[in-house]
C-alpha cells in the first residue's frame, strides 16, 4: 500500500488559496473540508465534528443490525429505520451494482458538504473523493500510482457543474477494495455517493490497458454520471464532461484526486 496514501500527505497539495481548510476525524472518518473563508470558525468546525460522529453512529448502529450491508458485494435491500447515510449508500449502490460501502467515503463527503448551506464555496475530500460546490473553477489533479500521467494531469471543474462529486478508484493506490488493477478510474457525478460507487465500478472493471473500453461502456448508462477518465499504465480513456488540463507544477492545482 501506498504509505503517502495512509499518512494522508497528499493533502499537501489541496490548498484552494481562498479557502480555509481544517479537518475532522472521527474514528475512520478523515475529512479534509475547505470552506470560504469568511465563513470558516471554530465552533463551524466543532459543529461538524459533532455530526459527523451523528451520521457514524447511526450508520453502525445499523450495521450492527444488518452486518449484510457492510459485506455485501452487491446491493442490497433496506430494512426499515435505515438513516439517511446508508439510504444514500444504497441508491448509488443499486445505479453502480455494486454493493453499499463502495459509496461509503462519498456519501459521507456528501453528508457533510450539503449541511454547509452558508458556505458559497465547499470542498469536502474523505479519502481523496470530493464533494464540491464551487463558484470559481478548480483543477483536480489526478493521482495514478506508477502511471506517467500521474500528477500531470488535472481535470477542470466548472460552477455551472456544482455541486458535485468527483471520486476516484484504484487497485494500486490506497487501501479501498477493487476487483481490478487500474491505476486511477475518476468519476464525476451528480452526487459524491454515486460518484464513489461508479467509480468502484469502473475499476473492477480494468486489469490491462486494452479493458479501459469496458469502464466507459459501463458508465455510459448510469444515470447522474457525467464523466469518466480511466487510467492504466500508460494507457488512457476519457468519456463525458472531461477537460483534461497539463499540470507542470504540483502547486498549480487547487485538489489532489
Amino acid at each position: 500500500m501506498n504509505n503517502d496514501f495512509v499518512n494522508r500527505k497528499y493533502r499537501r497539495y489541496q490548498r484552494g488559496q481562498d479557502l480555509v481548510h481544517f479537518q475532522v476525524k472521527v474514528k475512520q472518518t478523515d475529512l479534509f473540508i475547505g470552506v470560504t473563508k469568511e465563513r470558516y470558525n471554530q465552533q463551524l468546525a466543532a459543529e461538524i465534528e459533532q455530526r459527523v460522529y451523528r451520521v457514524r453512529a447511526g450508520l453502525e448502529t445499523y450495521i450492527a443490525s444488518h452486518p449484510e450491508f457492510l459485506t455485501s458485494l452487491e446491493p442490497v435491500t433496506l430494512k426499515p429505520g435505515a438513516p439517511e447515510i446508508a439510504r444514500r449508500m444504497a441508491r448509488a449502490a443499486v445505479l453502480a451494482g455494486v454493493g453499499p460501502m463502495a459509496a461509503v467515503a462519498g456519501a459521507f463527503a456528501e453528508e457533510v458538504g450539503e449541511v454547509l448551506t452558508d458556505c458559497p464555496d465547499v470542498i469536502v475530500e474523505n479519502g481523496g473523493d470530493l464533494y464540491i460546490r464551487t463558484t470559481r473553477e478548480r483543477l483536480v489533479m489526478v493521482a495514478a500510482g506508477l502511471s506517467p500521467f500521474s500528477h500531470r494531469i488535472a481535470v477542470r471543474i466548472t460552477p455551472r457543474e456544482s455541486p458535485l462529486g468527483v471520486c476516484t478508484s484504484s487497485g494500486t493506490v490506497g487501501p479501498s477494495l477493487s476487483f481490478g488493477q487500474v491505476d486511477a478510474a475518476m468519476v464525476k457525478a451528480t452526487s459524491a455517493s454515486l460518484a464513489d460507487a461508479v467509480a468502484t465500478g469502473a475499476g473492477n472493471r480494468v486489469s490491462t490497458g486494452d479493458q479501459l473500453g469496458a469502464a466507459i461502456e459501463y458508465v455510459q448508462s448510469i444515470a447522474g454520471v457525467t464523466g469518466i477518465l480511466v487510467i492504466k499504465d500508460d494507457r488512457m480513456a476519457a468519456w463525458g464532461d472531461i477537460e483534461l488540463v497539463p499540470v507542470t507544477g504540483v502547486g498549480e492545482t487547487d485538489e489532489h484526486r
